[in-house]
């Protein structure tokens, strides 16, 4: 395992579960006396330009960012991996359709199709994550699949098949262990995939009422003043990149351990 990868995502993740209590300063708190200060040793990484923490609402946001990204892989997983496995078990027929399915979710655009949700179900997080998870569910799909293919042929699946086993234990018995490590390492990589999506929407205002922080919405307001800061935007732009590389360092370090054995 690489361990600046893992310790880069141990970091994300403490953020993640005590990001409000390690926050130096309340992350809403306004003090426009202190509008876009720069670095200091009470403001780390400076002030905003309502003269909130820049480092309080990086570390408060994570939660949020983190938390929405996870909702929407497990949205695609629980959406994905059964009917991947179902494609290759219950006939013809339901392959057809799922495969069909699979298809037409692939062409929608994430950003476009979550705006559309939200719109019709209301501008929450939540919202926005199950439409994301929806567009990865034909991703989970198509591995799952593709990792159970060969097995379907195997000879001890032939051999349960013989004598009795129902489908339900040849897939938890047999199938699903060997499918797993595959699923798993697509997961490391949609969940990078979901970070900038979800940075993408709250950096648009979308899927978050303000103030809250997220690391999209630091961002985008960081943007609006570079005149004054020009470096403020490279602090959150670091900080969803730096996760997003960790988390695809992870799953290609998996892949070429599995090709290796």
């Amino acid at each position: 395992m690489n361990r600046p990868a893992l310790a880069a995502l141990g970091v994300v993740g403490v953020l993640a579960v005590a990001g409000g209590y390690l926050a130096p300063h309340d992350p809403l708190h306004q003090d426009p006396e202190l509008a876009l200060r720069g670095l200091s040793w009470s403001h780390p990484l400076g002030t905003d330009y309502l003269g909130r923490d820049v480092l309080s609402r990086l570390v408060a946001g994570t939660g949020t960012t983190v938390v929405a990204a996870i909702e929407s892989v497990g949205v695609g997983l629980l959406l994905g991996v059964a009917p991947g496995l179902a494609s290759l078990w219950l006939g013809r027929g339901v392959e057809w359709v799922l495969l069909r399915a699979a298809d037409a979710l692939m062409t929608l655009p994430f950003i476009v199709f979550a705006v559309a949700v939200t719109g019709i179900l209301g501008n929450g997080l939540p919202q926005a994550m199950v439409a994301i998870g929806m567009l990865f569910a034909p991703l989970f799909f198509r591995v799952t699949r593709a990792a159970g293919l060969s097995l379907t042929r195997a000879q001890y699946v032939e051999a349960a098949e013989l004598f009795g086993a129902s489908r339900t234990r040849i897939l938890r018995t047999h199938v699903w262990g060997k499918v797993l490590p595959t699923v798993a390492v697509t997961a490391a990589q949609a969940t990078g995939g979901a970070l900038l999506a979800v940075s993408s929407l709250t950096f648009l205002g979308i899927g978050v009422q303000p103030p809250a922080p997220t690391w999209g919405g630091v961002l985008a307001s960081d943007l609006g003043f570079l005149a004054q800061q020009p470096w403020a935007p490279l602090i959150p732009a670091a900080l969803i990149a730096l996760t997003v590389a960790a988390l695809n360092t992870l799953a290609d370090d998996r892949k070429l351990n599995a090709a290796r054995g």
